[in-house]
């Protein structure tokens, strides 16, 4: 498999630092349940990518995993674009409600299992 380039500006990796120091509570939640690999497969959470960085992402798996809560509604435009741009870089994403996490932890990672093979 190739590897992705990575290559992400200083500004991004400060960001996602940042971002890994203040997660919302269902991104810390689902961090909780990833980190342990209980679907097999290593997750990285606020991982930069290019330009963008990802709530969580599998690389074996090419998979970004991304928390939206209640204000993507109000960039859904956006995150289309960017889904496209990660697409062109080989990458699937898979979009979860906050309100998901936190409500049925179990029926999150049913779909993130199913979405871990191509």
């Amino acid at each position: 498999m190739s590897r992705i380039k990575r290559v992400a500006s200083a500004d991004k990796v400060r960001f996602a630092r940042e971002q890994r120091q203040n997660p919302t509570r269902a991104e810390e939640a689902l961090w909780e349940v990833l980190r342990d690999r209980p679907l097999g497969m290593k997750f990285r959470r606020q991982h930069p990518i290019g330009k963008f960085v990802l709530d969580f992402y599998c690389e074996e798996a090419r998979l970004a995993v991304e928390i939206d809560g209640p204000d993507h509604a109000a960039q859904a435009n956006y995150d289309d674009w960017r889904d496209e741009q990660l697409g062109q870089r080989g990458i699937r994403v898979l979009r979860i409600a906050s309100e998901d996490v936190e409500k049925d932890m179990r029926r999150v990672l049913e779909r993130i299992k199913a979405r871990l093979t191509p």
